[in-house]
């Protein structure tokens, strides 16, 4: 049915437009030709609002010496390792101060996305089961540089850790597969929705005969496999949506060796710029590892390894040599940026402008294992940006990393003000 606002030979085919044909549907990018809501909200003036999260967390921090700027508010001079940011300075905020007066230790890195109790319900794992069931994958786990042990960024509510995927190739493939992985992945999701019905009608039956302890943690089970079910319910409705095509081109083999950590944070960066653009996903978590790893730039490997690095000890080349390091991750952040801000949208908004990019850490100074002061970035998502907002942890009405998160929530449309220790928002100073 033709819509009677649409100009003269344009239907509206809704917020997932695609081409027809007897053998495929082909998904279409947004396109001027089909009116689309967004512009009808901004013409009424309504309230800005965000679409995507984007949540980059390094483990072995930032240097906060060369990450804050001496200056506070705008007009800054960008400090050495931001300096690649240079041509999106109003597109970023910088913050200083903040934490969720977390334990410390590497133990504790989790604190990042959390809040003040490690591995608690993460941040963007809030906002994907609000929002991430309008995209075929309610949220995306990645990282890049290999280092030793089991991690994880992201948490559900449940305290279960979510897997990342460290190979582009993977990620690639899921992205755009072909009808034939298609077939298979419904084959998958739905055998594994049988046995998943099996699993809980034994568990059910199991409660009845436990004790009232063992009943509770049977609870708690059944929680985190109803989480699981709901995510393979939602997934098996979208195996019959039209699948987004590409022509980029992956290298012939994955860069997973933790030397070519740049390599892969590049790779990574444009699928996540590829996800956003084709609405295959909302919410995205990139964890950027390291341990051993001897970098080289311009020919000239450093003194010590990445890990090594990081516990400079104040000594001046290590921290020069760890700057280094972190200079080259902002670099391959810059590249990021600049895709999402060129790409735009038919109202003349860009990717970057409904993108929330939050760059940070768990870990405030590695080299003494603090998780206070965590150095924190936030571009895009239609913020007022340009400024670094330096917060005085010392005042007891001083806000929390968690009032940031409330901010970028409810900048998402997730109706809450509170998160983990946290009560308020910061409005008032960011919006």
């Amino acid at each position: 049915m033709r819509n009677q606002s649409a100009p003269p030979g344009i239907s509206i085919i809704g917020r997932r437009q695609f081409l027809r044909s007897a053998a495929a549907l082909i998904a279409l990018p947004a396109l001027e030709s089909f009116p689309v809501l967004g512009a009808a909200k901004a013409a009424a003036g309504s309230t800005k609002k965000a679409k995507n999260l984007i949540s980059i967390g390094a483990y072995l921090g930032w240097h906060q010496n060369a990450f804050y700027p001496k200056e506070v508010g705008r007009g800054y001079k960008l400090p050495t390792t931001l300096a690649p940011l240079a041509n999106h300075q109003n597109d970023f905020t910088v913050f200083s101060g903040l934490d969720h007066r977390a334990p410390n230790g590497h133990g504790a890195w989790s604190n990042f996305l959390c809040g003040n109790t490690p591995k608690a319900y993460s941040m963007d794992q809030v906002v994907a089961d609000q929002i991430g069931q309008q995209s075929r994958f309610p949220s995306v786990q990645l990282t890049a540089g290999t280092g030793e042990g089991s991690k994880a960024m992201s948490f559900t509510k449940q305290g279960i850790g979510l897997p990342m995927t460290q190979r582009p190739s993977v990620f690639y493939k899921a992205l755009f597969m072909s009808e034939a992985d298609k077939a298979r992945m419904e084959y998958m999701l739905r055998s594994g929705r049988s046995s998943l019905d099996l699993v809980l009608d034994d568990a059910l039956r199991l409660q009845k005969s436990v004790t009232r302890t063992d009943g509770e943690k049977l609870e708690e089970y059944f929680d985190s496999m109803r989480s699981v079910e709901k995510r393979m319910e939602r997934q098996i409705s979208q195996i019959n949506d039209p699948l987004p095509t590409t022509d980029y081109k992956l290298p012939d083999s994955d860069p997973i060796t933790p030397n070519l950590l740049m390599e892969a944070e590049v790779l990574m960066y444009d699928l996540m710029a590829l996800a956003l653009d084709t609405e295959s996903s909302r919410v995205l978590s990139f964890f950027i590892d390291g341990l051993g790893q001897v970098f080289s730039f311009d020919g000239v490997p450093l003194r010590s390894g990445y890990h090594g690095l990081s516990h400079h000890g104040n000594d001046p080349e290590m921290i020069r040599d760890l700057v280094s390091i972190e200079t080259a991750h902002m670099h391959c952040l810059n590249g990021f940026l600049n895709q999402l801000k060129e790409k735009k949208r038919p109202d003349g908004t860009s990717l970057l402008d409904e993108t929330i990019v939050l760059v940070g850490t768990g870990m405030g100074d590695a080299s003494r294992h603090s998780n206070a002061d965590l150095p924190t970035l936030v571009a895009g998502g239609g913020f007022d940006h340009g400024s670094h907002i330096a917060i005085d942890s010392n005042k007891p009405d001083a806000p929390l990393l968690g009032d940031l998160y409330i901010t970028l929530m409810q900048r998402l449309g997730v109706e809450t003000n509170e998160f983990s220790n946290a009560s308020r928002n910061m409005n008032q100073l960011f919006s």
